[in-house]
């Protein structure tokens, strides 16, 4: 079913902040915290630092109203630079990769596309934009 979450970026401390939102909330995490350790070599791409295998790469968790708030590391040194204004991400789960790609190829017009569309490891369909106005979006299909 399509939905809606909020994804945030965080400088290397979303374990720390995902534990405090888990405690005003009073949720659990919904899956286990995923960490870039995690990642399968890419072709093409340099091994991961030591010092990064342990960030999180990817944490959901519940809040109100059926919303999920979702976050991860930026590692600096996967060319990352946290800002305000970059930490935050409007994350659309759209039902089919039609869909999908429709909202993509219209929110990134006049924007620019940070991630183009594409199969990823976990399974999704993904990919990320910011808007011609600033505003940052992620895609994520689980539809074949």
């Amino acid at each position: 079913m399509a939905r809606v979450s909020t994804y945030l970026n965080f400088s290397n401390n979303t374990e720390d902040a995902f534990n405090f939102y888990k405690s005003v909330f009073g949720t659990e995490f919904n899956g286990a915290i995923a960490r870039f350790g995690e990642i399968p070599p890419q072709e093409g791409m340099p091994p991961l630092a030591d010092a990064d295998k342990n960030l999180v790469m990817h944490v959901a968790l519940p809040i109100t109203g059926g919303h999920m708030l979702m976050g991860t590391d930026a590692p600096e040194s996967m060319g990352f630079t946290v800002n305000k204004g970059n930490n935050v991400h409007i994350n659309l789960h759209p039902d089919t990769r039609a869909e999908t790609k429709k909202i993509f190829e219209k929110l990134s017009a006049g924007g620019t596309i940070t991630m183009e569309l594409q199969d990823m490891f976990w399974g999704n369909y993904f990919g990320s934009c910011t808007d011609k106005y600033g505003v940052n979006w992620m895609f994520a299909c689980n539809a074949k």
